[in-house]
Formats: C-alpha cells, sequence, structure tokens
C-alpha cells in the first residue's frame, strides 16, 4: 500500500496530473467542472508554446497589477479596464499563490501585445485563439496600449474573455509558476480525448 501510494504520488507530482476546470473563464473550450490531465514531465524538456493551455499558480493578489497605474481590478463583465490608451497588465505579482487556474498561452516572452475587444494582437497580427464574441464594448476587453512580455514569462488569458481573471489584470506568469500543459479531457464523458 505504501509503494502504491508512493508511485501514485510521484506519477502526479513529476508526470500527470489530474485537475477539475473551476470556472467559466476558458468556456467553450473547457467547461465548468469538466476533469482534465496535465502533462508535468513536458515543462523539463521544452518551453511552453503559443496557444497551449496550462494550470499554473497565479499571484497572491490577483485583484489588480503589481503596477498601479496599468490596470483596474478585474471586477467581470463589463467592468474594471483602464481606461482609453492603457495598456494591460505587464508587471509580474510578488509572489506565487496556492491557487490554480488555467489559461491559454497568448504571448511568449518578448511579444508585443494589445488587446482590442477582447482579441490579443501580438506583434501586430491578431492571434486565433479565445472567444471574443461577447466583448463588445466591454472595458475588460480592451487595453490597446502596447505592452511587452518580460523575458521569461508567458502572458496567458481564458478563451472566455469577457469573463476571465487573467494576465490582462495581474500580468504575466513566470515559467515557474507554470504546473504543466493540459493535454486531455476525460470527465464527462461526452468530453472524453486531446485537448
Amino acid at each position: 500500500m505504501v509503494l502504491a501510494g508512493l508511485v501514485a504520488y510521484g506519477v502526479q507530482a513529476w508526470v500527470v496530473k489530474p485537475y477539475q476546470v473551476p470556472s467559466a473563464s476558458m468556456e467553450p473550450t473547457l467547461t465548468v467542472g469538466e476533469h482534465i490531465l496535465v502533462d508535468r514531465i513536458g515543462m523539463h524538456f521544452g518551453a511552453p508554446a503559443l496557444g497551449q493551455i496550462y494550470v499554473f499558480h497565479p499571484p497572491f493578489d490577483t485583484a489588480s497589477c503589481a503596477e498601479p497605474a496599468r490596470s483596474a481590478p478585474f471586477t467581470g463583465g463589463g467592468g474594471g479596464g483602464a481606461g482609453a490608451g492603457a495598456g494591460a497588465c505587464d508587471r509580474v505579482g510578488s509572489g506565487p499563490s496556492k491557487l490554480t487556474f488555467v489559461k491559454r498561452v497568448v504571448g511568449l516572452p518578448g511579444d508585443h501585445l494589445r488587446i482590442i475587444n477582447g482579441a490579443v494582437l501580438r506583434n501586430g497580427h491578431r492571434e486565433p485563439y479565445g472567444d471574443a464574441a461577447g466583448c463588445a464594448g466591454l472595458s475588460v476587453c480592451n487595453f490597446p496600449g502596447t505592452i511587452v512580455v518580460p523575458s521569461g514569462d508567458y502572458y496567458v488569458m481564458g478563451d472566455n474573455r469577457a469573463d476571465s481573471e487573467d494576465s490582462r489584470f495581474w500580468g504575466p506568469v513566470p515559467r515557474a509558476w507554470l504546473i504543466g500543459r493540459v493535454f486531455f479531457a476525460y470527465w464527462p464523458l461526452g468530453r472524453f480525448g486531446t485537448i
């Protein structure tokens, strides 16, 4: 029993770990309560790629940017935002929390990003990920000022752009805070398959 427990712990700590999606921020790609598997071992053999979905630790303070002038706190739906011309948050928080979030990588180290109507303009090109359909006119979806993703950090956003607490509001995620890449959904059975 002890050996089996140690093997199970080792698998979850270094190879594959299950998680449950806690919110609607990744809809329609991932749904609330969906059970997913995260590849942890791949973190040691390559860098995160654009468009991949990761589980990670957000900063301690997800209520606002580490640089207060950058953006107002996330309030969901139509609130928040930093006003006309402002850029999204570009500063890493003071440290990782014990919480786990799941989001999509939309910006790599060195990328120049702007967010218009929920769509990410990465180095001048519109990224193809995410559902910005509900973003028309919402301040949480518009950060037209250009920011640069710091070296070693990744910019993450939920696919449900109108209802996602993400890097726009509390900044990039250092690689050390990434837990692993989401690669499979196993429950409910109707969602069974690779991601």
